[in-house]
């Protein structure tokens, strides 16, 4: 074994130095340990001979050799000693391993409890069940490395790193009974995610959440190189860990008597420091003590060497305590038979014959030691979150419409009336919904939220301080990563959620949205795991209205990651309105299993449609607007649009073209839902090809007005057949500081150059709209003069108002000094 880190005079002494287990304690815990430990070791390396019956043999071993090894036996450590606190304490308890592929220990005590059998019956509590799950590891048509959805327990896969104290807080929110062990490796300590995280516990309230158990594993190395946590002073991390807010217990060495000893003293400790802290939280109000209101939560270092309990030195080469132990210590046990023979000494070294019977099953005697039910850790119903999840109480949306006498008749911000809305979600659903968002909240016009709730925070509030108080339903720390995070994590544990967030900024969390739509794909062939609640993205402060922020906030790209998913996960929305805002978030916010993208400004914008025109269009995903057509059923031209600023560009040129070409027959047509452009074969959303035909024709030109990169209209339309004569205009990486109107023309998606992508495309049109085309080159360039001269735009543009028996009132455009000020985050 390599010895740990010798000690200087300055290193802190581990706290937890008691010995709280009795002799047959200890034996019994270390037996389970090394149960676990050996099923480990099979899954990474055995196809056949699961209990070492016989000498091992090339054929017993697997052609490939894919497990991780090197933080498996930390993680089992941990989970054997949770399982003791469970059963003496009836602790509610879920396990979250952060270090990146620990399937191998998650996989082995799920299937030691009994669990895993329960789950997949074809996977036997017998010899036979063991070797199959050995088999299935790392294997094709088996399981991932990682603890998977596949895996009883598991809320998180740690396949990549960062999250896993984010998503462990995100669970233990609204949960007052449970607590969540999050272990938290090393190498994924140094990732920016997990070093937000580190900050979740000033969002706990003790008096309605769970708490969370941070383990933070130093085992000293990644795959190639030591990690930073194990090569600064201890005395350094340690401090830096209390002044994250925590109080350290140290657990260290590689003697397993003694780490155990050690461990079941710091769970002990940590438990009852929990439990005094909510116990004082929660005490009645004249039986609180006074003073400071500061928590220093518990958290556990455990300090062991990596590959603990593997081969000391493969080939004369250290690898225990080593990088070299991080994946698979012995590499070549199919063809090389000293390796082979190494293997069957490290795997007897656990001594199976005392942990199995002759069938292979486990012994009475350890079969004792798993906690019972859904006490189990890998049957915990927190785990399996829609076992859980309630519907979410969400009042009709006419509740909360706008009136609109006709269409542009009013202007309202979308995001600020959909903000009431909010408010009443959280009145009518207590503790089962919140709202996430980077300190966006009240930029993003959601503020009357908090005439029902306020922001949660747990350190120092003063008095200039506004909605911050210890208990609330708002959850905003300025990191989209552990916003996610938290979202993600509540999700997975049953209940509702909404993440608001400026859409350029948005993609900091690309990684994060691809690994939940990973996970919602593969949970939707699992049978015993029922659907969860949508993750909802509201974006707003997108890239038509960032004029202010300039090229740095203006960025539509999120919609492109999102469609690369499976198409029964993704749906992208583009309200034009406050009414269909309205009628979408109602159910988005209701649906399950989905992550649903919408897309709405926060600012002034015309209403277009009533309350009840607005559930029609949003039922339908996509139609035409009659009033704002007029081809009587044979168009010349179809301009389409998605997304709010293309829909008032696509108006405005709908007017002009019927001033200037009265003749010219036009029909417009919006689209909510995105995904009925896609083929109904490709997502489940999809328009039939007759349906698309009938509204978009098969042979018209089709002028596009769309939110975002114009190709992703193509993508989702390129097998049409009308696909040749669609045209699209969206943002095309154009954009700086500058005025609404001006970001617009920069992309050629103002109302003058869709003007003249009719006329270039109407082939009846001809030369004889040729003065019109160049009225509207004219104008372009003198809209672009104005600003540059005057700082905003033009009062053409800035006063324009729909122009069918509307009168002469002005755009959404027109918004005072104050207003435009204001709107600086």
């Amino acid at each position: 074994m390599t010895p740990p880190r010798k000690r200087t005079s300055s290193t802190p002494k581990p706290k937890s130095s008691t010995k709280p287990l009795s002799r047959g304690q200890l034996a019994d815990l270390d037996a389970w340990w090394r149960a676990a430990n050996y099923v480990s070791v099979g899954q990474i390396y055995l196809l056949d001979n699961a209990l070492l019956q016989r000498d091992l043999v090339p054929d017993d071993i697997k052609p490939r050799l894919l497990g991780h090894w090197g933080t498996t036996p930390g993680l089992n450590l941990v989970y054997t000693h949770l399982n003791r606190l469970i059963r003496e304490r009836d602790v509610n308890a879920i396990f979250l391993a952060g270090p990146g592929h620990g399937g191998p220990a998650v996989v082995a005590n799920s299937y030691l409890e009994g669990t895993y059998s329960e789950i997949y019956p074809r996977i036997t509590e017998d010899a036979e069940g063991l070797q199959a799950l050995f088999r299935q590891f790392s294997f094709p048509g088996g399981i991932p490395s990682h603890a998977a959805p596949e895996t009883p327990g598991s809320i998180h896969e740690g396949g990549e790193l960062g999250y896993v104290l984010s998503h462990a807080y995100g669970a233990a929110m609204d949960n007052p009974d449970l607590v969540v062990a999050a272990v938290v490796g090393d190498g994924e300590f140094e990732t920016g995610p997990l070093a937000t995280s580190w900050h979740a516990n000033k969002f706990v309230d003790p008096t309605v959440d769970g708490a969370v158990l941070p383990i933070l594993h130093l085992n000293g190395y990644k795959i190639a190189n030591p990690t930073v946590p194990a090569r600064i002073p201890r005395e350094d991390l340690v401090s830096l860990l209390e002044g994250h807010g925590h109080e350290v217990i140290t657990v260290e060495g590689d003697d397993p008597a003694s780490v155990h000893q050690q461990m079941a003293a710091a769970l002990d400790t940590a438990h009852d420091r929990i439990r005094a802290i909510q116990d004082a939280a929660r005490a009645p109000k004249s039986k609180r003590s006074k003073g400071s209101d500061a928590v220093r939560w518990p958290m556990i270092l455990l300090v062991t060497p990596k590959g603990w309990t593997g081969p000391s030195t493969v080939d004369g080469v250290q690898v225990e305590g080593t990088w070299r132990a991080h994946q698979v210590p012995l590499a070549e046990t199919r063809t090389d038979a000293k390796h082979r023979k190494q293997l069957q000494e490290w795997l007897a070294s656990y001594d199976p014959g005392s942990l199995f019977d002759d069938e292979g099953r486990l012994v009475e005697s350890l079969r004792a030691l798993a906690p019972v039910g859904v006490r189990r850790m890998s049957a915990n119903p927190h785990a399996n979150g829609g076992l859980l999840r309630k519907p979410l109480k969400v009042r009709d949306f006419r509740e909360y419409a706008v009136d609109v006498a006709s269409p542009g008749a009013s202007v309202h911000e979308a995001t600020k009336v959909f903000g009431t809305m909010v408010a009443d979600i959280v009145r009518d659903n207590p503790s089962s919904f919140r709202l996430f968002g980077p300190d966006e909240t009240e930029s993003n016009r959601l503020g009357a939220v908090y005439d029902a709730t306020d922001k949660v925070f747990a350190g120092e509030i003063l008095p200039v301080d506004e909605h911050l108080a210890r208990s609330g339903r708002v959850m905003e720390m300025l990191s989209e990563h552990t916003c996610q995070g938290w979202l993600e994590g509540y999700l997975l544990t049953g209940r509702h959620g909404l993440f608001s967030c400026y859409e350029a900024f948005i993609h900091i969390v690309d990684s994060m949205f691809n690994q939940h739509a990973k996970w919602l794909n593969t949970t939707r062939e699992l049978e015993w795991r029922p659907p969860i609640a949508s993750l909802n993205y509201l974006l707003t402060s997108h890239v038509w209205r960032q004029d202010h922020n300039g090229f740095t906030h203006q960025d539509p790209g999120f919609i492109d990651v999102v469609l690369n998913k499976k198409a029964e996960i993704v749906r992208a929305y583009f309200p034009p309105d406050t009414n269909t805002l309205l009628s979408t978030m109602e159910h988005c916010l209701q649906s399950r299993h989905y992550v649903n993208v919408v897309v709405a400004g926060k600012q002034p914008q015309f209403d277009w449609l009533t309350a009840e025109q607005a559930a029609d269009h949003c039922a339908r995903g996509a139609g035409i607007w009659e009033w704002a057509s007029n081809d009587e059923g044979d168009p010349e031209v179809v301009i389409a649009s998605a997304g709010d600023i293309p829909t008032l560009e696509a108006l405005a040129a709908v007017s002009l073209l019927r001033e200037h070409l009265p003749e010219l027959r036009i029909r417009f047509v919006n689209v909510v839902d995105l995904m009925r452009l896609q083929d109904e074969k490709e997502h489940p959303h999809g328009l039939s090809d007759r349906d698309f035909d009938t509204l978009f024709t098969r042979d018209k030109p089709v002028i596009f007005a769309y939110h975002g990169y114009p190709w992703v209209i193509h993508r989702l339309t390129y097998r049409r057949t009308n696909h040749d004569n669609l045209h699209v205009r969206g943002y095309k990486e154009e954009g700086t500081t500058t005025t609404p109107f001006d970001m617009v023309m920069m992309n050629d998606l103002d109302r003058y150059h869709l003007v003249i992508d009719v006329i270039d495309r109407v082939p009846a049109l001809g030369s004889r709209a040729a003065g019109l085309r160049q009225q509207m080159v004219d104008a372009r360039r003198r809209a672009k003069e104005w600003t540059r001269e005057h700082g905003e735009d033009a009062p053409e543009v800035r006063d324009w108002a729909w122009n069918t028996g509307v009168g002469d009132r002005k755009s959404p455009s027109s918004t005072s000094t104050s207003e435009t000020a204001a709107d600086f985050g």
